[in-house]
């Protein structure tokens, strides 16, 4: 503003150069020796005006250009005095306001202060007009015209000097305005282009219903967004960080996705109780123990948002930076924003997964129910046909029948009579587990005579497959039902009867194993692979292929739910085409009443 304005008032004092000339020029009736005087003080008016504008057009710095001002100032308010004094010799000439133009030119430059100066130094100015006037035309030297004039000065450096000291307010004012608008507007830019990354984001995230991809998209959003030289996202599960996505630095190496690590101690923690961003300006291992394989990768600085939805956190979002201190205030904020829309998404992938495997099981449960009814229906058939058409022969031809001929449909009715009890008998086992109401009376059970029981049934029921049994002369005494536990033994034996070639044994062992029992059911059949070695325990689980066998695939169900009831468990352990391997545990008496 000063370099602007001893422009303009130089380009002014320019154009007073001509009008000072041309009145000098025209002017007549000089006095002796005022002519000279007149010419001179133009002249040095138009060599300093010269001077003056150029030193307006230089570089000059803010002290400099004070200097210059001031000089100018006092170069004019000295030429217009002499121009005051030199044409005192006019009568009836308005000659003495020119002293207004260097005192608006003072208020201008100086303010008020300024003006009150010219006022002040063209006193004498006046007073020798004043005398040099009345010598001239022989009047009566009149003070009232000095106050008069110095008066109007004073008034004119006041209100001049308000004037531009409001406008020069207001100039600020205005000044910082724009600035402040400018700022504003450079803000209101960068927040857009942030708005518009974070829905680059908010859609990456949305891009998919795979968690992997949909947060591997919004990690390469978020690089062009907020650099990173480590990215992950972490949820915390059961007291455990589960790391589900990461990227950058050692993403392969320190703390992979799917990887599981304790919590306790780690800033997750802190960031799960804070629900607020934490940054981590410099990093301390001995603070946070995790930190140290961050340092060991050249990681210095860390910035961790919380995964918030409501006001429930489900994890962190976690940037790292390899220099200290690399985050700036708006980069936290930012991260906090995006770690509620991470939070989201995660709860989403989360709620679609588990309705994903809901589904899935639904439909696999409904796959079975329809095999279990077609299974039942024919498992029902079977034995109603055979006993209504052994009954319906004994009927017609019971006359006609040898002894033994009626003794063989006898035993063909009951013996599949005995099997459609058993079917019944394990349907309705099946609903009383699910429900709850399977009843057990435990009592001391000699499972050495169980196991006895079962294998002579076993061989008086066939005569293909050897039942052999392994046992120490004592076995420990076990706490339980022993019809239930009858139940389970004469299955698994069945189980292993009905899968083994003809010829082969079947063994039953039985061993104590530390505060348990242990037996071991092992058949020469087909085997189970891996992949149906849960199935088989599931409710109708069948293994499906070549070798499968007529059943419901409600006994081994039955089984295991009556072991893990007395406190064991079931397990199978097999290799296709080397046969299977049933193991049925059991606590002693002393370790289940402990």
């Amino acid at each position: 503003m000063l370099r602007s304005l001893e422009r303009w008032v130089a380009i002014i004092r320019l154009v007073a150069v001509p009008f000072a000339i041309f009145q000098v020029a025209v002017s007549s009736s000089y006095p002796p020796g005022y002519a000279f005087w007149g010419w001179g003080i133009t002249i040095a008016f138009c060599a300093g005006s010269v001077v003056l504008f150029g030193l307006s057009r230089m570089e000059l710095s803010e002290r400099a250009l004070f200097r210059v001002g001031l000089g100018a100032q006092v170069f004019d308010t000295a030429i217009v005095c002499g121009f005051v004094v030199a044409f005192s010799y006019e009568a009836n000439t308005p000659v003495r306001q020119l002293l207004y133009l260097p005192l608006v030119e003072g208020c201008v430059r100086f303010g008020i202060a300024g003006g009150f100066a010219v006022a002040l130094v063209s006193v004498p100015t006046l007073v020798g007009f004043s005398e040099l006037h009345d010598d001239r035309f022989h009047e009566r030297f009149r003070y009232d015209f000095i106050t008069l004039q110095i008066g109007l000065e004073l008034l004119m450096a006041l209100l001049v000097g308000w004037l531009v000291r409001r406008l020069a307010g207001e100039s600020a004012r205005a000044g910082a305005r724009a600035e402040e608008a400018e700022a504003l507007r450079d803000e209101l830019g960068r927040r857009v282009d942030v708005l518009d990354a974070t829905n680059r984001c908010a859609r990456a995230l949305s891009s998919s219903l795979d968690g992997r991809e949909a947060f591997a998209a919004f990690i390469r959003e978020l690089q062009a967004l907020v650099p990173f030289e480590r990215v992950a996202i972490v949820l915390a599960e059961d007291g455990q960080a589960q790391v589900i996505a990461t990227a950058g630095a050692g993403a392969d190496v320190v703390f992979p996705p799917g990887s599981h690590e304790p919590a306790a101690g780690t800033l997750l923690v802190e960031a799960l109780a804070s629900g607020r961003p934490i940054y981590r300006p410099r990093l301390d291992p001995s603070r946070y123990p995790e930190e140290l394989a961050f340092v060991g990768l050249g990681l210095h600085s860390r910035l961790v948002a919380p995964l918030l939805t409501g006001a429930r956190a489900i994890g962190m979002l976690s940037l790292l930076r390899s220099e200290e201190d690399a985050f700036s205030e708006e980069e936290v904020e930012l991260v906090g924003l995006l770690g509620r829309l991470v939070a989201a998404a995660a709860q989403n992938l989360r709620s679609y997964e588990l309705e994903r495997r809901t589904v899935d099981e639904l439909r696999r449960l409904s796959t079975l129910r329809a095999d279990f009814v077609s299974l039942v229906s024919h498992e029902l058939r079977t034995p109603m046909a055979a006993m209504v058409g052994a009954g319906l022969t004994l009927k017609e031809r019971w006359r006609d029948l040898a002894a033994e001929q009626r003794d063989a449909f006898l035993g063909l009715i009951v013996t599949e009579t005995e099997r459609l009890a058993r079917l019944v008998g394990e349907v309705l086992d099946t609903s009383r587990i699910d429900a709850g109401t399977f009843s057990y009376r435990f009592d001391r059970v000699d499972l050495t005579g169980l196991l006895e029981e079962a294998t002579a049934a076993a061989t008086l029921a066939q005569h293909e497959v050897p039942v052999v049994l392994r046992v120490p002369q004592v076995l420990p005494v076990v706490e339980g039902d022993s019809a239930r536990l009858r139940q389970v033994l004469a299955n698994l034996i069945d189980n292993a009867v009905k899968y083994s070639p003809s010829g082969q044994p079947v063994e039953v062992r039985a061993t104590a194993a530390g505060a348990g029992v242990a037996v071991d059911v092992v058949d020469r059949g087909p085997g189970i692979a891996a992949s149906d070695q849960q199935l088989v325990f599931e409710k109708f689980g069948r293994v499906q292929g070549a070798n499968a066998k007529p059943g419901t695939g409600l006994g081994l169900y039955i089984a295991k739910a009556i072991a893990e009831a007395h406190g064991g468990a079931l397990e199978v352990q097999s290799t296709p085409g080397l046969g299977a391997t049933f193991t049925l545990t059991l606590p002693t008496a002393g370790a289940a009443a402990g």
